[in-house]
């Protein structure tokens, strides 16, 4: 049975809505839930909330992480931490992976220390899922790494085309690097010099792709540093929320309109099902020598469950395996690790 650690105090609704989500994962598929925390407050919640003690472990972890405490001095400070005990307990065996919708900072932090990295990875990235007309479309990195360099986004391509294909299925994924224009020569320098790297490799390459195209499903990866991808996300979130909330308030001026609504109620259940990010739960950190799922810090239950659903698909598929295998043998990589002192002048 697949084991999960689960950062029980993590998130602004922890722990109450953590362990909602964790009763409703193993209602859908068999799994060993390890809630980590304060082992006095999750006994009295999953007690209020009639849970069920036989469905869990708990493992006692005396400290918590704030949401906007620092991610190096949590590191330092916290080692009894629910976020630390949680990775600690995929490190040591004890669990095949880890889910946390606490401090996302600190989150990466303490995985890429715990568990370190996958041999032949730099910087472990995470990957966002987005919906789009066509299926979903991963853009990574979505956050864990502000400031990169050229070779840093073709490793980010990399390991997103592995995820796309070995995940979602994408046979030969499409991979296109996010800039302010179609043009190689457009963008920064660091995009620019990607450009020529992509270019170079033997990825199914497409070129730039503006922010326009990120919803039309042309493109299976999209590849940016984590400024842009979490502003991106997090942009996406809005509109999507904006949207619904702009039809609601419209369909309720008219009767009209809300005999309409009623006639299409079904569509737009489906379009609110698409654009939830509660649907995909968290999204995956690549290249940590472990499975870790970075749920969002304002997750409800369904969106815990789901992170951990995917977690325990992620085991089931292998992915870290086929993500060692790529970088590893990566011929792209090797080609650049010769050259690369004089690329990143």
């Amino acid at each position: 049975m697949i084991r999960v650690a689960v950062d029980a105090m993590g998130g602004d609704h922890a722990p109450a809505v953590v362990i909602e989500g964790a009763a409703q994962a193993v209602k859908e598929r068999p799994l060993s839930i390890i809630l980590v925390g304060q082992k006095n407050l999750l006994t009295q919640e999953i007690e209020r909330l009639g849970a069920g003690s036989g469905h869990f472990i708990i493992q006692n972890a005396t400290e918590v992480v704030g949401m906007d405490e620092s991610p190096s001095e949590a590191l330092k400070k916290k080692k009894d931490s629910s976020i630390r005990v949680t990775f600690e307990m995929v490190g040591q065996g004890r669990a095949d992976a880890a889910v946390s919708a606490g401090n996302s900072g600190a989150t990466l932090a303490t995985a890429s220390f715990v568990l370190g990295r996958l041999e032949g990875v730099e910087r472990p990235a995470i990957a966002g899922v987005l919906p789009t007309l066509k299926g979903p479309t991963v853009m990574i990195d979505a956050g864990a790494n502000v400031d990169c360099k050229p070779h840093h986004l073709l490793q980010f391509g990399i390991m997103g085309a592995v995820f796309s294909q070995g995940i979602l299925g994408v046979s030969n994924p499409r991979v296109g690097l996010m800039s302010i224009g179609e043009e190689g020569a457009k963008g920064n320098l660091v995009v620019k010099k990607a450009h020529e790297l992509f270019s170079a490799s033997s990825l199914n390459f497409i070129g730039n792709v503006e922010g326009r195209d990120v919803f039309r499903g042309d493109v299976d990866v999209i590849v940016c540093d984590g400024f842009v991808g979490n502003v991106s996300l997090k942009l996406s979130e809005g509109l999507a929320e904006a949207i619904s909330l702009m039809l609601r308030a419209e369909i309720e001026k008219s009767l009209l309109a809300r005999a309409g609504y009623l006639l299409c109620s079904s569509a737009f259940r489906r379009f609110k099902k698409k654009v939830d990010y509660a649907e995909y739960g968290g999204a995956p950190l690549l290249g940590i020598n472990g499975i870790g799922i970075i749920a969002h810090g304002r997750s409800c239950p369904k969106a815990i469950k789901n992170a951990i659903l995917m977690a325990a698909e992620f085991v089931s598929q292998k992915l870290n395996e086929h993500l060692l295998s790529n970088v590893r043998n990566s011929g792209d990589l090797q080609a650049l690790g010769r050259r690369q002192v004089v690329s990143d002048r």
